[in-house]
């Protein structure tokens, strides 16, 4: 009766975890493997909005020359387009808005990430990709955003 408990646990928090991203297309870059990996993702509380997220990762002739084997840049480019109707009605609104998408980029200190805001006097989804390490912060980052309609803007909870 346990594992039913756990797995049934374990289901109802899943809706709740950032998205995964789905490899669409990788572009190798040099003769040592290094290649820019792009990877479609699916708003996972917001129907109708794709971002596809481009990053770089490293090979390994590439990190056994450099050393530094367990970690790849931060650098990382995004775009977000409409691709169905938008219902923002379950997103949580406030300045710091909310993680979409989280990728480890080391082994254990640094992450990509996509968080959400809501621009709600613009009536805009702003997505912004950047990393998160712990040690020092990181400047690099990337904007995009999807602009909603009058109707689509009056499904947004309250701040």
């Amino acid at each position: 009766m346990r594992p039913f408990l756990s797995a049934a646990l374990l289901v109802a928090l899943l809706p709740g975890l950032p998205a995964r991203g789905e490899e669409v297309g990788r572009i190798g870059v040099d003769w040592v493997g290094n290649d820019i990996i792009v990877e479609a993702i699916q708003d996972p509380k917001i129907g109708g909005v794709t971002c596809h997220l481009a990053y770089f990762e490293r090979s390994l002739l590439d990190r056994l020359s450099q050393g530094n084997w367990f970690e790849d840049p931060s650098n990382s480019a995004i775009e977000c387009s409409r691709t169905g109707p938008i219902d923002i009605g379950a997103i949580r609104v406030g300045r710091g808005g909310e993680t979409v998408f989280s990728e480890g980029r080391s082994l254990i200190f640094k992450s990509l990430r996509v968080r959400r805001i809501y621009d709600a006097e613009n009536r805009v989804l702003v997505y912004v990709a950047h990393a998160n390490e712990l040690a020092e912060g990181s400047a690099k980052m990337a904007i995009s955003t999807v602009g909603l309609s009058e109707a689509e803007a009056a499904t947004a909870p309250a701040e």
